[in-house]
């Protein structure tokens, strides 16, 4: 599977044995007595995710120059926390659909869902321990704190036209930015980076799980579905008030914010298309990829102090292509 299509085939190069090192310890920690568990952890894993998360930990360790085998168990950690936050996330959304196909929750039920997720995590924490740093204990069980409260914050911001730009980006920046920041400095705590160096992987991380999320959000209302394996409006359909919805009432005339507080506050499906013109006649849109880029920006500028070379350059990389993804 490769590991994310935002990285160029050269600069995917870098890290492809990477990659089929984190695969094979992947496949060999799923494995469990418990059938089901392996069934529905596989059905997920093997769902065609970028892996941008472990990507991110591992290239940042080549650009450190660390070379040891803990990149491969502590990449797969952050995946299977990752993974984890996917199937508890379907359950609570009752999605139906991830990355083209039916969600784990619609193959295997509701309760096999949320406690292959337990699985997950538990099975990610044992694996935390073979680390023998505190420090990275440390930053995963943080992070994995933290985006459990971002769940929870967006659980209480469901059908909020009230939300603004400050508590949405609260809420990404912790559900899933934070992961994608312990990735970084997990990287850099493995390679003994001194302190501000740790710091600058540590913003890398956050700001490109930022820009990720925000670039997602754009495609809930311009992607092709072919490609995104979800139809136009899911956000909306679920309830989610993301930045074109919350620029968009902010642009527009003071009917179209009616229309889309109303499509807010009552989930109602029956005007999307009508919601998505809007969002695209305010420059909602635009205006979102302007904050994503500056982001992007942030992520660039935090790889000046990496020691130069082809994993730095592609981490340099990396914020550009993201803006430009399609899926």
């Amino acid at each position: 599977m490769p590991a994310t299509s935002l990285l160029s085939p050269c600069d995917l190069g870098l890290i492809a044995a990477d990659m089929r090192a984190l695969d094979e310890v992947i496949a060999r920690r799923l494995q469990t007595d418990v059938v089901l568990v392996g069934q529905v952890a596989r059905y997920i894993i093997t769902a065609g995710g970028k892996r941008l998360r472990p990507a991110l930990l591992l290239l940042l360790c080549q650009a450190l120059g660390y070379r040891g085998e803990q990149r491969f168990n502590l990449a797969a950690v952050v995946e299977f926390i990752h993974t984890a936050t996917l199937l508890h996330d379907d359950v609570v959304d009752d999605s139906a659909l991830r990355r083209g196909r039916p969600t784990a929750n619609q193959a295997f039920g509701r309760p096999a869902s949320v406690l292959v997720g337990d699985f997950l995590y538990s099975r990610a924490f044992q694996m935390m321990v073979e680390a023998q740093s505190m420090a990275i204990m440390g930053v995963l069980a943080d992070a994995t704190n933290v985006i459990a409260q971002g769940e929870v914050m967006q659980l209480m911001n469901m059908k909020d036209a009230a939300l603004d730009e400050q508590g949405y980006l609260q809420v990404i920046r912790s559900k899933t930015a934070k992961l994608f920041e312990a990735s970084a400095r997990v990287a850099a705590i493995l390679a003994g980076a001194p302190p501000e160096l740790e710091a600058d992987c540590a913003t890398y991380g956050q700001a490109l799980g930022t820009a990720f999320q925000v670039i997602d959000d754009v495609l809930d209302y311009t992607g092709d579905v072919s490609l995104t394996g979800k139809n136009l409006g899911a956000d909306l359909r679920e309830g989610k008030i993301t930045l074109p919805l919350i620029l968009a009432m902010r642009k527009g005339s003071t009917a179209q914010r009616a229309l889309i507080e109303q499509a807010i506050e009552t989930a109602d499906c029956s005007r999307i298309d009508a919601v998505l013109e809007v969002v695209a006649q305010t420059g909602a849109l635009q205006a979102a990829l302007e904050v994503a880029a500056v982001e992007a920006h942030r992520a660039a500028e935090a790889t000046r102090r990496l020691p130069d070379g082809p994993h730095a350059r592609a981490l340099l990389k990396l914020p550009t292509a993201l803006l430009q993804r399609q899926c």
